[in-house]
């Protein structure tokens, strides 16, 4: 999708959920002002802010579809034909940043638009994900989970469970300072349990021993429980 496309697809969509939805309206409205005085080749370089609006675009139709059904039942039918991690974003994760004051969003959208989005663990998160999928687990990533609610990778196994986890090489000194920030915005969020993962990278099976902790946890891992492991 261009650019120019992902506007009109923006102001199609505020029109759409203005009367489905207008919490939804408000929040891609927001959006909207954020991005529409910006020339679409200038928009275009921006590749984080680009890939942000898709996924935006993305889970408010999807979301829109959802709740354009006539009945609850025929909401629920859709919801089950979605993967657990998906059921889980746009069931309960999506609609509660849609209705939420997000603190965090004023800030990141500044960072993108910017440039200054570094995702120093990315190629890491790329490695645990394609492991997760090798091994037959399932996650899902998206910007808003990061950027808002600390969350790198949502991670399910054979319980179909999800788990929100964080992914880091933070330091010592700062390991402690960082791991209560993300149980604070999970709780903020109502994120029920959570895992919060660092990693040493002069260990070469980290990523193995992070993947087992991730599948393992997502099955098991109580309500209520946030675990940190360095």
């Amino acid at each position: 999708m261009q650019a120019t496309e992902i506007k009109d697809k923006l102001n199609s969509l505020i029109e759409q959920a203005s009367s489905i939805d207008p919490n939804l309206a408000r929040r891609l409205s927001e959006i909207n002002r954020w991005v529409k005085n910006i020339k679409p080749g200038s928009l275009t370089a921006k590749p984080y802010v680009l890939a942000f609006l898709l996924e935006v675009i993305t889970d408010s139709t999807i979301w829109l579809i959802i709740q354009s059904l006539p009945s609850p039942e025929e909401k629920q039918a859709k919801f089950e034909q979605m993967t657990a991690n998906e059921r889980y974003w746009y069931g309960y994760l999506f609609p509660k940043w849609i209705n939420a004051s997000d603190s965090k969003f004023y800030i990141w959208k500044q960072k993108l638009m910017a440039g200054n989005f570094n995702q120093v663990d990315d190629d890491i998160i790329k490695a645990i994900a394609q492991d997760i999928a090798n091994r037959d687990g399932s996650f899902w990533q998206r910007y808003i989970a990061d950027l808002s609610m600390a969350t790198d990778l949502i991670v399910s196994n054979h319980n179909q469970q999800p788990l929100c986890i964080q992914v880091t090489s933070v330091s010592k000194e700062l390991h402690q300072q960082k791991c209560q920030a993300w149980e604070n915005t999970l709780r903020s969020w109502e994120i029920k349990r959570g895992l919060f993962l660092s990693y040493n990278p002069q260990d070469a099976n980290f990523v193995h021993q992070l993947v087992n902790i991730a599948l393992y946890n997502s099955d098991y891992l109580a309500g209520g429980k946030y675990l940190n492991f360095s």
